[in-house]
């Protein structure tokens, strides 16, 4: 069942709903069936993975340079 945004022309009560292809919906606000239906934007992300703090610079740990293990 998708779920649709419509805006009712009677009252403009903007609204969601779960719709299946044999109902017709109606204001939830005036009951009206005078809808419009919206496209809604939806927001498809990518879940990025955590990033590691950047390793600190040569030389900061004390170890000698070239025998760091982070290089």
């Amino acid at each position: 069942m998708p779920i649709h945004e419509y805006e009712c022309r009677k009252c403009h009560h903007r609204f969601e709903t779960l719709v299946r292809s044999s109902d017709r919906p109606q204001c939830p606000q005036c009951d009206s069936r005078a809808l419009e239906r919206l496209l809604s934007a939806f927001a498809l992300g990518k879940a990025e993975p955590a990033r590691a703090e950047a390793p600190a610079s040569c030389g900061s740990c004390g170890m000698a340079p070239g025998s760091c293990m982070l290089q």
